[in-house]
């Protein structure tokens, strides 16, 4: 019986995966002044295990987080070290003699890539950081990282059309996690998310409010798959704790690729 091997090795398989996005409030705890949220964030991490953290409102090697941690310091550097991680950085500006941006975190050593996002209102600039995550010799997914603009829905809509059209294109299955700074009511949610991506939380009927975590009274953090790849969202689960302003959002995933 003839077997063609390069059939077999094409049959889809189940992949899965566990996302946590979370806005750490630069390393502070919002509600204690001086105190460090680091242990906080990486005990976190380490009990639920997930394969990839995004982490926003990021600072590494600032005056600000020298007067938290007594020195400056890599920050994500630091919470690879705590979590068994790789760490990854992704400068969005420069701030307090060091920089502000993204983080992500991955249990393989994978490259990273770092992407301006285009603020054509003005104010703050903002990037977006990826990885190419490999599932074998030829198939891989992308995972992306970010945080849009807080002040200009001008601004948001322009970085998601980038965002969207970067990945678009590819022909890998991607995932976007981050404070987006937006609700679903949004023009930018209708415009640019909902014809365009799966929105984990929606499609598992878990819309909890990630923001603020003392008085959550919206949702702005998000996990969002492309609508091309079969995905299923196994669960969601906005985690109730105050290490930070916004409340860490976990998600598990499943992908038949």
């Amino acid at each position: 019986m003839f077997i063609d091997k390069n059939v077999y090795a094409q049959q889809p398989k189940t992949y899965e995966f566990t996302v946590l996005t979370y806005n750490i409030y630069h390393g502070e705890d919002p509600y204690n002044p001086g105190k460090a949220n680091i242990d906080s964030v990486a005990n976190l991490i380490n009990i639920y295990r997930p394969d990839f953290v995004m982490l926003q409102e990021v600072d590494s090697m600032t005056n600000r987080l020298a007067g938290v941690y007594g020195q400056r310091i890599n920050w994500m550097k630091e919470l690879g070290k705590k979590t068994g991680m790789h760490a990854y950085f992704s400068k969005a500006i420069s701030f307090s003699d060091g920089g502000y941006g993204e983080g992500l975190l991955s249990r393989k050593k994978l490259k990273f890539t770092t992407v301006q996002l285009p603020a054509p209102k003005g104010g703050e600039d903002r990037s977006m950081i990826s990885v190419e995550y490999p599932l074998g010799k030829k198939k891989k997914i992308i995972v992306v990282g970010t945080h849009l603009c807080h002040e200009y829905e001008e601004n948001r809509i322009a970085q998601l059309k980038l965002i969207n059209e970067s990945f678009a294109a590819t022909g890998f299955p991607y995932i976007l996690a981050g404070d987006l700074n937006l609700t679903p009511a949004s023009a930018e949610y209708k415009q640019e998310i909902q014809s365009k991506w799966i929105d984990a939380a929606l499609a598992a009927n878990k819309t909890d409010n990630t923001f603020s975590s003392k008085e959550p009274d919206r949702r702005i953090d998000y996990v969002l798959l492309d609508k091309k790849a079969k995905w299923q969202v196994t669960a969601v689960e906005v985690i109730p704790v105050m290490y930070s302003d916004h409340m860490p959002m976990l998600v598990k995933l499943e992908l038949e690729y």
